[in-house]
Order: structure tokens, then C-alpha cells, then sequence
């Protein structure tokens, strides 16, 4: 174990308890018990924190407790001090009362501690949880300009938490009252040695990054995990007052630099820079109206795979970083970036844009698209840096390429310096049941910037409008005409805002009037993006089939209303007619439809 001389007894401590070696980072000693996790940070000096002092550790610990317990609910239990016993020996103490000096943060008094029973177990304060949540083979990694997960580097603004507060033990002193009468003796106070924090141990088979590789990341866990994401991020205020724009500037110098010094390609490194640097700028505007509109939030900041796992079956974000407020204090999108690229990198495209549009349509950010060319390239960059740090150097390439790749417009590398094409908006309609939206997921991912383009569904806008969940079913009165002209009017605001950011956009509802027809195509002329409008068609028994089978679908369509919507169906007007029968062949044809669309651009 790479621990301080006068942390080793504490160390042994925890070992004893754990009855097996800790799992280690630059800063932190994790010692994984079968039924509790301890978490020490290590009293080290770096160039982005100074973990030296007993105060400064403990404040970070009660820090860490904070910003991560309301979103992993028994998963933080609490931090208690390690106090050492009038026979010298050390044990844990209990956590200090809430409110006491104890836990106050900085100014807490080092010597005073409750003694745990005598078995020196750690106890909970009644919460059930953990502290960091650990898996037995190793930490997860971290976002930030590291070696190893949980040793986090500031993005671009390395510095230390300058808490200087003395690490002696204070002493309570009993104060003569005359010089008649005594004071009444006050019990000694046993010594604060250290502070760990206490968690609930996780499975290892139960960390998203670990079910990715054995490729378990479902259909129906990746819409947990952006509906988790989600849930996350609108529960946060947002943050007052943010220079958005300088501070993603000072994050994108600060990682060429570290890039630099991780030994990655100059010439790439400096001609991702340039990219880089000339989108924020382009974007500053954008930036700044996100922030002023509340964007901006303490979010999580390390927002990986390796930091998410499954607790009680749903998944949960853990591990948020704690050290720096600066680095955490971001635009949502750029927390969902890291995730967005994660999937993008490790697992699929297709994975990544699934959890993009399913977390737009629980939050209906869907202007967040603007941005994530340079949010992911950012996030790709700190992952190459992480790699070559740690020697991979193979990895640390593929994330460098990647992250140069986010920032460029699709197409063949010779148009690398040439305007990203226009984007394209593609209406899909037709009948209930005809397969639009089995038909416009398998078409985003291939469309435009990473990971995909946005899809719009009707159904989730409605569902998001009367704040409830896709699959919640609801009332009649939710679709009255009023109702649905409510639904078609965030529907290409929405494809006219995200079009005009950049990014294609497909429009999924039935557009059975003429009228949302042209809305939709007016609004991707409006935003400067081409239009294509398919038509999907089905025999009626076919549809019927479908919709009898529907489960867990953001549809409320019944057999009933597929007949009454038959019974006036006038057909896609002008739009491409694709028979939908067979959905495979209905997404060839549209692919090879919109391939032509891409082939006729390059040649203007």
C-alpha cells in the first residue's frame, strides 16, 4: 500500500476490518468489507489538491458524503472518525451528531469523538448506504486529468484547497470556578487519528461499465439510465452568476496542456485546440443565454460509465467529484456528454443516441444538441489523456482520434476544413401501428453529428407536457384538438431550434393533417436544413396486429382509434411513400433515400 507513515496505523485498522487490501487511487484507500466499504483519502500533496491536512480530508469526505447521498440513497452512509483508545490501540467512532463541531467541515475539533463499542465495528447513523461505492477488483475511472479513478485534476485550473487548520488534537479544559470549589472534571476526549467515510459494497458485476462489456446494456436499461440521468439533473438549482463560456474556455486550454504533458501527438493536440477554441467561440452567445436560462448546475462532473451502477436493480449515479466546485459547475449537457461519449466509444452509436433522445424526451432540452460536438470532443480528449498517463497507448490514440472527430464535420477528410453540411430534417408519418418509431430509431444514428440525430415522437412530447412518464398511459382529455396543436407546436419548434444548431432532426408522429405536413417542412427550411418527408403504409390487419401487441410503449393508440384514424386516412401527400410490412426493408429503403439526399448535397 502506497500510504503516508502517519496513516499506516489507520490503514491496518481498515484492513483488519475489510480482511483484505485496499483498492487504491493517487488519493484515496478503499478497503471493501462484506457488508461495509471504508474510504480514506490519503494525506497526499498534488498539483490540483492538498489532502495533507487531518481538517482538509474530513471536509472533503463530509463534502463528498453531501454531493453524492441524494442521489445514491443508501448507498452514502456516513463519515466517522478513527480515534485512537487509551491503550493506544485505534478503533472507528461513531458519526458525530449532526450540527455538532464534529462535523462542521473545516473547523472541526479534532479530539472530539464518541468511542465506538468494543468491537470497533463501524456502525451507520441510520442510513443505510455507502460512501463511494467500490467494486472488489478496481475503482472506476475518472473524467478529470488523472491517473486512476477518483485521482481527479482540475480541468484546466489545477489548484489546491489552501485549508491550513492544525491537525493537534484539541483538548476541553476544565475551568476553575473559585478557588474553593473545583470544577467538576470533564472525561478526556479520545484523539482523531483520521476520518472514512462508510458505504455499501456493490457487486462488480453490477457497474454499468462492466455490464457494457459483456454487452448487457438493454434496450430497456439504457432508458432507466438516461431516465435516471435526467430525474438527476432537474432535481439540481441552478448555479447564478457562471461565465459559462470562460470557463469551457479555460477547461479546453487547461486540457492541451495536460495533453502536452501526457505525451499525446503536438500536431493533433494543437490542431484540436484550434478546433476547439473556434467552436467555443462561435458558441459563446449560445453559452452564455445557457447559463442565464439555468443550465448551468453543480452537476456531477464525472459522469462515466464506471460511476454509475445498478442499486436495487435501477441505476444510479455515484462517485461525483468533490474537490473542486469548478469543475462540477457545468452546463447539464456537458455532464451528459461524458456519458454520450462514453456509450458512443465503448459500446454503440446507436447505444449513445438511444439515451440522448430518451433523455431529451423526459427533460425536453432539446437544444442541447448545439453543443455536444465540442462537450464530447472535450470529454474524448480527457479520456486520451487519462490513457496515456496510465501508459495505453493504443487507447489514448483511439480517444485523441475520436475527440478530433466529434469536432469535424461528417464526410471524407478532405472536407475537414469545409462547413459542416446542413442538417437534415426528415418527417416520418402514417397510421398507427405503420412502425415510425422503430423506423426513425434505426435511422438517428447514422444521421449528422455524433451521436445521432434527435428524434421528435409526438407521443413523448405529449406524455412530457402533462408531466408524465412515456409509458403512462393518459385520460382522453389529453388529446383533445387543443391539446394536440399544443403537442405539433413544441414538436417543430423543437426540429427548427436543434436543425438550426447543427443537427438533424427526425420528426415522429402521424401527421395525418396536411397541415403538421407542412409545418414540419416549414420549420427545416426556416433553420436552413434540407427535408424529407417518408410515408410509412401497411395493410390494416398488420396494423391491427401491431397495436394489439404494443407493451410498454409510448403510444396510448387502440384498436378503436386505428380504425376511426383509417376511416379518414387521405394518405402522406407529397411525402415518399415506404411500405412498412417488413421493417427491415422499410429502413433500407430508408437509408438508401436519404443516402441520395447526402449524395445530391455533395454535388451542389
Amino acid at each position: 500500500m502506497s500510504i503516508a507513515a502517519e496513516q499506516r496505523e489507520t490503514a491496518a485498522l481498515l484492513r483488519d476490518l475489510a480482511g483484505r487490501d485496499p483498492v487504491e487511487t493517487h488519493i484515496s484507500a478503499v478497503f471493501i468489507g462484506a457488508d461495509t466499504v471504508w474510504k480514506l483519502k490519503k494525506s497526499v500533496r498534488l498539483s490540483f489538491l492538498d489532502f495533507t491536512a487531518l481538517q482538509t480530508r474530513h471536509r472533503f469526505l463530509l463534502r463528498e458524503l453531501e454531493v453524492n447521498r441524494a442521489a445514491a440513497p443508501g448507498l452514502y452512509r456516513d463519515v466517522v472518525p478513527v480515534i485512537r483508545r487509551p491503550d493506544g490501540t485505534l478503533t472507528l467512532g461513531d458519526a458525530p451528531a449532526p450540527g455538532s463541531p464534529s462535523d462542521a467541515g473545516p473547523e472541526v475539533i479534532a479530539g472530539q469523538a464518541n468511542v465506538a463499542g468494543s468491537d470497533g465495528v463501524a456502525r451507520s447513523d441510520g442510513v443505510a448506504g455507502t460512501e463511494d461505492v467500490t467494486r472488489s477488483e478496481r475503482v472506476a475511472p475518472s473524467d478529470g486529468v488523472t491517473v486512476s479513478a477518483g485521482t481527479r485534476r482540475s480541468e484546466g485550473a489545477p489548484r489546491s484547497d489552501g485549508v491550513t487548520v492544525s491537525e493537534s488534537a484539541a483538548r476541553s479544559e476544565g475551568v476553575i470556578g473559585s478557588e474553593d470549589v473545583a470544577a467538576p472534571k470533564v472525561a478526556a476526549q479520545p484523539e482523531v487519528v483520521d476520518w472514512v467515510l462508510r458505504m455499501a459494497p456493490v457487486p462488480a458485476e453490477d457497474f454499468l461499465d462492466v455490464i457494457a462489456e459483456r454487452d448487457g446494456l438493454t434496450p430497456t436499461l439504457l432508458d432507466q439510465l438516461a431516465d435516471t440521468v435526467a430525474a438527476y439533473h432537474q432535481a439540481l438549482p441552478p448555479a447564478i452568476g457562471v461565465d459559462w463560456p470562460a470557463a469551457i474556455r479555460a477547461v479546453t486550454e487547461g486540457n492541451a496542456r495536460a495533453a502536452h504533458d501526457a505525451g499525446l501527438p503536438a500536431r493533433q493536440i494543437d490542431a484540436w485546440l484550434e478546433g476547439a477554441l473556434g467552436a467555443i467561440e462561435h458558441l459563446a452567445p449560445w453559452l452564455a443565454a445557457r447559463s442565464a436560462g439555468g443550465s448551468v448546475r453543480r452537476a456531477h462532473g464525472d459522469l462515466h460509465l464506471g460511476n454509475l451502477c445498478l442499486w436495487h436493480g435501477a441505476p444510479v449515479p455515484f462517485d461525483a467529484l468533490e474537490f473542486d466546485e469548478s469543475m462540477a459547475t457545468i452546463d447539464l449537457a456537458y455532464d451528459l456528454a461524458f456519458l454520450l461519449m462514453d456509450l458512443d466509444h465503448r459500446v454503440t452509436r446507436s447505444a449513445a443516441n438511444r439515451v440522448l433522445n430518451r433523455y431529451v424526451a423526459r427533460t425536453g432540452d432539446a437544444a442541447l444538441t448545439r453543443g455536444l460536438p465540442i462537450f464530447m470532443s472535450l470529454r474524448a480528449m480527457i479520456r486520451a489523456q487519462v490513457e496515456a498517463t496510465r501508459g495505453n497507448q493504443a487507447s489514448a490514440a483511439a480517444y485523441l482520434d475520436r475527440a478530433l472527430a466529434y469536432l469535424a464535420p461528417p464526410g471524407p477528410p478532405s472536407a475537414s476544413a469545409s462547413p459542416r453540411p446542413a442538417p437534415l430534417v426528415i418527417g416520418v408519418g402514417g397510421m398507427t401501428g405503420t412502425g415510425k418509431s422503430t423506423l426513425a430509431r434505426g435511422l438517428a444514428p447514422t444521421l449528422g453529428p455524433a451521436p445521432g440525430a434527435l428524434v421528435l415522437r409526438s407521443d413523448e412530447i405529449r406524455k412530457r407536457q402533462h408531466d408524465v412518464a412515456p409509458e403512462q398511459r393518459l385520460p382522453d382529455s389529453a388529446y383533445t384538438l387543443t391539446a394536440s396543436d399544443a403537442v405539433f407546436a413544441e414538436l417543430t419548434a423543437s426540429a427548427r431550434i436543434v436543425a438550426a444548431g447543427g443537427h438533424s432532426v427526425i420528426a415522429d408522429a402521424m401527421f395525418l393533417n396536411a397541415d403538421q405536413r407542412a409545418g414540419i417542412a416549414r420549420a427545416a427550411c426556416d433553420a436552413g436544413a434540407r427535408f424529407l418527408g417518408l410515408w410509412l403504409t401497411a395493410p390494416l390487419d398488420v396494423l391491427e396486429a401491431r397495436v394489439a401487441g404494443r407493451k410498454g410503449d409510448a403510444s396510448d393508440a387502440t384498436l378503436a382509434i386505428l380504425h376511426a384514424a383509417a376511416g379518414n386516412d387521405r394518405g402522406g401527400g407529397d411525402w415518399i411513400s415506404i411500405d412498412a410490412i417488413d421493417a427491415d426493408r422499410a429502413l433500407a429503403q430508408a437509408r438508401r433515400l436519404v443516402q441520395g439526399q447526402q449524395a445530391a448535397q455533395a454535388q451542389q
